[in-house]
């Protein structure tokens, strides 16, 4: 631990450190992330000065229980808070792999992971979370994502601001060296407790934050000036893109969850990537690297009309039917049995959610309801007194695709010979049971509950 007292009275936060921190956007909460460490240490100091108040500012720490000094960092952050009169809320978690010293790379973004799934959870509406990255940081970050090859958007760094769940992550003093930030928690008197996994240099950041910076630094004094200037400009870059990608996205119709293939023809390909790449993300996935999207496209786009190409990523997939792209999310297990749907009970079947509802005065006996899916075969009678009609070629009518059809809940009443299909999803119900429910005089209500 490096020590020091608290602040003394006479001692004066500089205005130019103080200003970012005070001149946030309104908010209901304010949250601090703290890790005992010098930075975020020096802007809960910070955080308490510009915006006082017993309670006002909270804190967080994330103990991910892999450094010998996890306890001791724990420790200091709950003295540091209670003197302060700081609420302080702290989570432990078990990273993936961390009983694994030789994975250092996937231990590093699985720690990473744990972290920002603890801060999203704790957010609230108005909530705002500060983050202690310097501008050290931000060229760590830029070049690590240079050497792995990132685009624009990787090389603009990190936001100065962004959502997180249903707050707002902000990073106050990204505008400052950590050199600069050392001087002044030393000339405060502050005390902070170093992490021992900063000088482990098998972690690729670290690597880059100790052998390669400081020589880069030497031979161009500039740099960190220099990366700075190349995130704004790559953030500009991918602010067009983004503006492009939605301006692209109305002319040619788009919905929340397909695209029409044939505008997407029209399109050069980095036009194409740079739109279906938005879409992926403005639906909450992350777009893939993908080293031949040509190829990717191709495939979607132009595969023959008796084709059902398809592309899989981390929770989705991109499909094609009858001339759209589809966004498909990754669906949870259905049961691997039929349900039983009884009066006042409300079943769930994957997105979907089905009851029985009363309707007037219902009859004292209902026939058995129960649930399933496409077993093949099945037939549908749409009105009263028509023919049935094979559900299969009905569904193809409706345009459903083929992944949906095979999800839909089938709802049956009766048993035996006397089975009848009475609902296909929300996509229709049989008289006897929607509206006003005249003859069975219990309405089935079928939602879909969509991401």
């Amino acid at each position: 631990m490096t020590q020091g007292a608290e602040p003394g009275s006479g001692f004066q936060w500089p205005e130019v450190l103080c200003a970012p921190v005070r001149e946030l956007s309104d908010h209901s909460r304010l949250w601090v992330a703290l890790s005992g460490g010098l930075d975020s240490t020096l802007l809960l100091h910070l955080a308490v000065h510009c915006h006082g108040g017993p309670g006002v500012v909270r804190a967080v720490h994330v103990n991910h229980q892999l450094q010998p000094n996890a306890s001791e960092a724990e420790a200091f952050c709950r003295d540091l808070c209670s003197r302060l009169g700081v609420p302080l809320v702290v989570e432990r978690v078990t990273v993936a792999g961390g009983d694994n010293p030789d994975n250092v790379g996937g231990l590093e973004e699985a720690a990473r992971t744990e972290r920002y799934s603890v801060f999203e959870a704790l957010m609230q509406p108005r909530d705002l979370l500060l983050m202690a990255h310097h501008g050290d940081d931000q060229s760590e970050t830029v070049l690590f994502r240079m050497l792995r090859g990132s685009g624009v958007r990787g090389l603009a760094g990190m936001p100065s601001r962004r959502d997180l769940g249903a707050g707002v992550l902000v990073r106050p003093l990204l505008g400052f060296g950590r050199l600069e930030l050392e001087r002044w928690a030393r000339s405060a008197g502050l005390s902070w407790v170093d992490d021992p996994s900063n000088t482990d240099e098998r972690f690729d950041r670290n690597f880059l934050r100790h052998q390669v910076l400081p020589r880069l630094r030497q031979r161009w004094p500039g740099l960190d000036r220099r990366l700075r200037h190349t995130a704004e400009a790559c953030a500009e870059s991918e602010a067009l893109n983004r503006k492009l990608a939605e301006l692209q996205w109305h002319t040619l119709g788009g919905e929340r969850d397909r695209l029409p293939v044939s505008g997407l023809r029209e399109m050069s390909l980095a036009e194409q990537k740079n739109l279906v790449r938005w879409w992926i993300r403005a639906r909450g996935f992350h777009a893939p690297s993908i080293g031949d999207w040509r190829q990717v496209m191709q495939d979607l786009l132009f595969a023959g009309e008796d084709r059902e190409p398809e592309f899989r990523s981390g929770g989705f997939s991109l499909r094609r039917f009858q001339g759209d792209l589809y966004l498909v999310p990754d669906r949870e297990a259905l049961p691997d049995s039929p349900v039983t749907l009884k009066p006042g009970l409300v079943r769930s079947w994957g997105e979907w959610s089905l009851r029985l509802e009363p309707a007037h005065t219902p009859k004292e006996s209902l026939p058995p309801i129960r649930v399933s899916t496409r077993q093949g075969g099945e037939r549908v009678r749409l009105r009263t007194g028509s023919p049935s009609r094979p559900l299969k070629k009905w569904l193809q009518e409706q345009g459903v695709p083929p992944w949906e059809r095979a999800r839909l809940p089938l709802v049956f009443a009766g048993s035996g010979s006397a089975e009848e299909l009475i609902a296909i999803g929300d996509l229709w119900c049989s008289e006897q049971y929607s509206e006003g429910a005249h003859a069975a005089r219990w309405r089935l209500v079928v939602r879909r509950e969509f991401d």
